[in-house]
């Protein structure tokens, strides 16, 4: 009977996939070595005379390097995790050491690898070792596997056995984190990564990382139907992609970077799978020269500013490219300093960040050959071509922002050769057809040159779910003494009926509310309660999201009355408008970063961190676990604020928690809906909104014959003016106009709106000029507006009840948001068949009650309060009633003519608001009860099982609801329609 273990399955496994690209096999007990020696020092001499020149001449020189590296490596033993001492060896494995031996004792660079030719054999020689024993001293270790580059020990594998589920990889590189590095470091000095497996699953990390750090490695799918690769055929994808020669010297020369954590300890940062592969798709698409954009979209947190290291040092290296310049575009300060930071902790050479348009301009204009990190904002003045050169690769960070307005023309403009890669952390929907069109490539599938997604993210341990607790605040309003009370302010001012409505409007707006001094008194409480049992415990920190400045310090001063001042602090921008007390809170960059180590730091006393708009992107603080958010948000800010909590922060981070004051989730699935089809149908559209412009420019301009639009000043605005002052020409012109505004919008930034830029411009001031403003509301407002909130807010109870529910927001819950059947249905049909299936029967009591609360649960759920859980429950209520209501009159439910009673009165209710989830939860129940139920279900036992069953998989499993009052409720409409 044959046998499986460790070495005959997956240790052979991988040393014969090893073997088989061109790399010589070595038992470890036939190595040219002693045990106690790190290197093969005949191989390493061999190769330094081959490689080298000056040794060649002089052989002797070789153990004059040999004994520097000797130094290095004793110099491990006195750390466990010799990162310092692995930094000083990469700098010589790398060709960055010289010594002098040159004519006159010059120095020359040593070189121990040749990077241009890695798998050649006459001037690399690759060996794969199995069981490798290391004694040093009393200490004995034995290695699985080890890859060799010329005698110098590039990576260590340990591997396990496929046939017992007590063991994983975690067991393999637990065993080198935890034991070999501590008992031998000097064998890691020369380790470019380590790499542990079980037949099962890959990973690899660095030296010193720890082990829930280590990444897998997966191959990019071609066919996304394709079946999931298992066992050995995963190992076999890793092996390829990660210990092929090429691979392990480009991990060694441009995807392992070094850095300083928290603690002001040295680390070791290696590339993840997709940022070793979106780096190469970019470096290939600019050697190949012909394709000058490409669009990357990597899931926040999972490390696009790395990703762009790597980029750049990989760039900087081609000789092909004769030395680039490379730009990184952001769009803020705040994520100029972040990415600043990334860079300047891996410590890349030739970088400069511009502080001014006029430096940038200054560095474009004399082709400086650097590294320049710049926001988009610098272009705005820049005047035509700054730089032609077509050796400029610019990524662009966070592509789907203002970079397609203006300034992202502008940058174009200056720079008309360079390529133009996009970087984003959110995923770009059919709003953002501008995205595909200036940054992404037709010949790219999807519109993206490289994909990973929250599911991808997730999956891979990159980053970590988000959990959603809603405690929607309950906001009781006193109407009688508001309204008794506003009729007192409107007679005493002489307030006209319009201007009562003007300032009731505003008064009564969501915003309003959301600031009410109770409500923000009761929140701070329970952020604190909250924060105090369920956050600090853990050793985790808090961010607390408000509405704006004025609420982030009416938030401080209410905390301040139950934790010390020093456990939160405020970080806001800065702004002329601000009260003089506000100074404190708007810190600048070097005392930003002193806040952020501090938050970071886990034996700081900062605690809470409250925040509006700074530090809500591109900040990145793994300790950052509870996000309370109190702010409405939509799309990518949402997005992108959210996901400040999802980094890992091992060991015991198991996922970012949002506390959700507003009801939130919605717009979050609504955000990470992503329309491939549609996105590609509107990219294919622009051309045709591009021959709609010239007309639609000379049909507004035609309401101005005989006006010298080259007069400026009043002067020509008396003109313009004059040629629309009657009110049904100003009106048309305002049609036209606004045509030529929304074309405007959906072609920026393309060269072609050059040519219209000055009549553009002029039909914007003219139009400007005559339209109407709102004066009197405005005045109104001034003079009575904090009168009539005062008013409010002595009227106002605030409750915030105990959660009934967490969604759960990991992979599959975005699957299943992301493909959800959507079925639009226009409002006027809606309006129409509104309760079409109540509307039959409105001679009848029942229906009449059915018919008001349908109603009531409509203007309930268009209140910002109503969260989506409730509106589930309430709706299958509804719908259990009405169907009973059909049965009682003997009408039997319309099943075979059209849709189930629940999606009809879930149609009659949609608005633009509705919940995704909800929806897709009604389409759901509908479809999977179909597949189900039989005739008779109800009365036999199996049929109750079985529609449980499917019910329970769809709300507990597939939606992550696991309310057991929704549950029933479903399962009683279940059983009344079908």
């Amino acid at each position: 009977m044959a046998q499986f273990n460790e070495a005959s399955t997956v240790r052979d496994f991988v040393r014969d996939l090893i073997t088989s690209i061109d790399v010589q096999f070595v038992p470890g007990n036939e190595l040219p070595r002693r045990t106690d020696e790190v290197l093969l020092e005949g191989v390493v001499k061999a190769a330094l005379i081959r490689l080298n020149p000056e040794i060649e001449t002089d052989p002797r020189k070789a153990d004059e390097v040999i004994y520097a590296l000797r130094a290095i490596l004793i110099s491990a033993r006195a750390t466990p995790h010799p990162v310092v001492a692995n930094e000083e060896f990469m700098a010589w494995l790398t060709g960055q050491k010289s010594m002098p031996f040159g004519p006159n004792g010059e120095h020359t660079t040593v070189r121990l690898v040749d990077f241009d030719h890695p798998e050649d054999d006459s001037s690399n020689q690759w060996v794969i070792s199995t069981e490798v024993t290391y004694q040093i001293g009393r200490v004995s270790k034995r290695f699985d596997l080890v890859l060799w580059c010329n005698g110098f020990p590039l990576a260590v594998g340990e591997a396990k056995t496929p046939i017992r589920a007590a063991y994983s990889w975690i067991d393999g590189a637990a065993q080198v984190h935890d034991d070999y590095e501590a008992s031998v470091p000097q064998v890691f000095v020369p380790n470019v990564f380590s790499f542990a497996t079980e037949g099962k699953d890959f990973r690899y990390g660095t030296v010193g990382m720890p082990v829930e750090l280590w990444g897998p490695w997966r191959e990019e799918e071609t066919d996304p139907d394709a079946p999931a690769k298992v066992g050995l055929e995963v190992v076999k994808d890793a092996v390829n992609g990660v210990l092929k020669p090429a691979a392990v010297l480009d991990f060694l020369r441009f995807f392992t970077t070094y850095a300083t954590d928290s603690k002001h300890r040295k680390i070791k940062i290696i590339a993840r799978f997709q940022q070793f592969q979106a780096t190469n798709l970019i470096v290939k698409r600019v050697l190949h020269g012909k394709i000058k954009q490409g669009l990357i979209w990597h899931f926040q947190g999972s490390g696009k500013s790395l990703l762009m290291v790597f980029t750049a040092l990989k760039l900087r290296a081609m000789a092909e490219l004769t030395n680039p310049t490379i730009l990184i575009v952001v769009d803020r300060i705040d994520l100029d300093t972040q990415i600043t930071g990334t860079f300047n902790a891996s410590d890349v050479p030739g970088l400069v960040s511009t502080d001014s348009r006029k430096e940038l301009q200054t560095l474009l204009s004399q082709g400086a050959r650097r590294i320049i990190i710049t926001t988009v904002h610098k272009f705005g003045e820049a005047d035509g071509v700054l730089d032609s050169r077509h050796n400029i690769i610019a990524m662009v960070d966070e592509a789907h922002r203002s970079q397609e307005g203006d300034y992202g023309q502008k940058m174009r403009e200056a720079l008309p050769h360079a390529f133009l890669f996009g970087l984003t952390g959110t995923p770009i929907n059919k709003r953002d057809r501008n995205t595909f069109m200036w940054f992404g490539s037709p010949e790219d599938e999807g519109g993206y040159l490289s994909r990973y997604t929250f599911q991808d993210s997730i999956r891979d341990g990159a980053t970590l779910p988000l959990h959603f607790e809603p405690r929607l605040s309950e906001i009781h309003l006193d109407q009688e003494k508001i309204d008794a009370a506003f009729e007192e302010l409107a007679a005493e001012r002489n307030l006209t009926e319009g201007e009562k409505i003007t300032l009731s409007k505003k008064a009564a707006s969501i915003e309003v509310l959301i600031k009410a001094p109770d409500r923000i008194r009761h929140i701070a409480a329970d952020v604190v309660e909250h924060f105090a049992t369920k956050v600090e415990p853990e050793g985790f920190k808090a961010q607390l999201v408000a509405y704006d400045k004025a609420s982030c310090v009416a938030y401080k001063e209410a905390i301040d009355t139950m934790l010390p001042a020093e456990a939160s602090t405020i970080v806001m921008s800065k702004s002329r408008a601000d009260p003089a007390a506000w100074a404190k809170w708007t810190p600048g960059a070097e005392e930003l970063e002193q806040v952020v180590a501090r938050f970071n730091d886990p034996a700081d006393p900062l605690k809470i961190i409250i925040v509006t708009a700074k530090l809500l992107t591109g900040f990145d603080a793994p300790i950052l676990q509870t996000q309370y958010l109190d702010k409405p948000l939509k799309e990518h800010t949402l997005l992108q604020a959210i996901t400040r909590t999802n980094r890992v922060y091992p060991p015991n981070k198991t996922h970012g928690l949002i506390v959700d004051y507003l009801g939130i989730f919605d717009d979050v699935a609504k955000s990470l809906a992503f329309d491939e089809a549609a996105v590609q149908q509107v990219v294919s559209n622009i051309e045709e909104l591009k021959k709609q412009l010239a007309p639609a420019m000379a049909t507004a301009l035609a309401f101005f014959p005989g006006v010298d639009r080259s007069v400026g000043g009043y002067e020509g605005l008396i003109q313009a003016q004059a040629a629309i002052a009657d009110d049904t020409t100003k009106d048309a012109f305002g049609l036209a106009y606004s045509v030529v505004s929304q074309l405007w919008e959906a072609l920026s930034p393309d060269p072609m709106l050059q040519a219209f830029h000055e009549d553009y411009k002029w039909l914007t001031d003219v139009y400007e000029s005559v339209r109407p403003a709102d004066i009197t509301g405005r005045l109104v407002w001034h003079a009575l507006g904090a009168k009539t909130i005062e008013l409010i807010n002595e009227n106002i109870q605030v409750e915030i009840p105990e959660p009934v529910e967490t969604i759960v927001l990991d992979a599959q819950t975005i699957e299943d948001l992301m493909t959800g059947k959507r079925k639009d249905v226009p409002i006027a049909e809606i309006e129409q068949q509104i309760t079409a299936r109540i509307a039959r029967h409105l001679n009848n009591p029942v229906f009449i009650e059915l018919g008001q609360r349908l109603n009531a649960l409509r203007e309930k759920y268009s209140d910002i309060q109503q969260s989506s859980l409730d509106f589930l429950r309430e709706l299958l209520e509804l719908a259990k009633d009405t169907v009973a209501a059909e049965k009682a009159i003997d009408e039997e439910p319309r099943e075979e003519q059209g849709k189930a009673a629940l999606t009809e009165l879930f149609q009659a209710l949609k608005t633009d608001e509705t919940p995704i989830i909800v929806e897709n939860i009604v389409n759901r129940i509908d479809e999977v009860v179909r597949g189900v139920r039989f005739q008779g279900w109800q009365s036999t036992i199996r049929g109750d099982q079985e529609v449980r069953q499917a019910l329970r998989k769809t709300l507990y499993v597939q939606f992550k609801i696991r309310d057991n009052d929704v549950f029933e409720k479903a399962l009683g409409y279940v059983r009344e329609y079908y």
